[in-house]
Formats: C-alpha cells, structure tokens, sequence
C-alpha cells in the first residue's frame, strides 16, 4: 500500500486551530519538550475529567506543531460539518464492531507517513475503573509504539512523554505509562491516576479480600 500524505487543512480549520493557540497561551499553559520521532504513534490522552482537556490539548498540539488525529463516529463525518471535521483530523469509525475499529486504524496507519493517533482510554470525564484497552490493541496490531500526552494543570505544562513499544504484557507496558502520570495533576485532582490499578482494573482475587473484609467490617 503506497503511503499517502494528509490533505492541509482548510481556512476555517486553520482559524480554529489559531484561536484555540490563542487561548491556550492566554490561559498561561506552556509547551514542553519535543515530539518524539519518527511521528507514527498513539497518543494516550488521560486523565480526562474536563471539557477543558480537549480544549487545552488542541491548543497543546498546535504549540507544538503537531496534527494530531482522532477517531468518531461517522454520523459527525455527514454534511454539513464532514469536511471541517476530516480537517480537523478526525478519522470517520464504524463503531459497531469493536475489532473492526481496530483494524481500520491499522491500515490508517499503513497508509500514512505520518500518523498521530489521539485516544482517550478513560471513555469518561468522570472516575473509570480501568482503561478501555483499544488504544493497546491498536498499537500492538499496527506495530507502533504508544506516547503518554501529558496536561499538567499543577505547572500548566503540556507535552508528549517517550516512546513506549507494546510489548503483549499489558500490566507490565502500563506501569511504565503510569510512571509518566503518576506526578501529572489533572483538572479535577481527585479523578488522577493514583496507582496502576486505575488503569488496568483491579484483580478478581483483590476485589473479593476487600469485599470480604467490608462484610466482616459491617458485622
């Protein structure tokens, strides 16, 4: 499959993205470090526990010169707002099918030179369980590595972290994403990710000690 090169964006589409800029530095928020190479990537964007994530990521991105995609559902891909979104960098999905999503991402990135692939694991602005693993299987099926996108609220800092290759050990690949976070304050601090288990679930054998240790608690 011949690689092929985004369309540029169009005036509008350049429009919104120097406002959201413009709003980004007004707000004080600062870009750190470099976009990691070569730019064929997930990025993982979390915590997300505000409306202002999204807002303050695109503006992140265009501080530091990325075109960042997304995926959605294809009823936002219809006219009239189906070509502002596409240059926007939306990616049009059929959701219906959890594993055909993925693999219409993996040939996303096949047929793409560069391909940065934004994905929000959490699925919620409010406090996951875990993380939703597509993002995970996207990377290990396209054989690209993951990168932590990172919104710093504490210092108003914002960035993408190192390369992290799936290695097929999802615990094990999360705690180094993890290590990433761990210092990250989102919006709303409460809703942060404080220990692995936020992320990959916690155990049956753990929740069933705790449960038990509830009801003896309660007696």
């Amino acid at each position: 499959m011949t690689p092929i090169e985004d369309d540029l964006p169009g005036p509008v589409a350049r429009a919104v993205r120097r406002l959201l800029l413009l709003l980004y530095r007004l707000r004080g928020w600062t870009a750190v470090g470099e976009v990691p190479e070569p730019r064929r990537f997930i990025i993982i964007a979390a915590p997300h526990t505000s409306n202002w994530d999204f807002v303050n990521y695109l503006g992140l991105t265009a501080d530091l010169g990325v075109r960042a995609h997304f995926m959605g559902k294809l009823s936002l891909f219809k006219w009239p707002l189906g070509g502002f979104m596409r240059q926007m960098g939306g990616i049009a999905v059929d959701r219906r099918n959890s594993s055909n999503v993925v693999q219409q991402m993996v040939q996303e990135f096949a047929r793409r030179r560069e391909f940065m692939l934004t994905v929000a694991p959490e699925g919620t602005r409010g406090k996951a369980k875990k993380w939703r693993t597509g993002f995970y299987q996207i990377a290990l099926a396209a054989k690209v590595p993951m990168v932590v996108g990172l919104m710093d609220y504490g210092t108003k800092t914002g960035g993408l972290g190192p390369l992290i290759w799936p290695t097929g050990d999802f615990r094990a690949d999360m705690m180094k994403v993890f290590d990433v976070y761990k210092s990250c304050i989102p919006k709303i601090p409460e809703r942060a990710v404080r220990s692995i288990d936020d992320i990959v679930g916690r155990d049956q054998e753990a929740q069933n000690t705790e449960a038990e240790g509830e009801e003896a608690g309660g007696q």
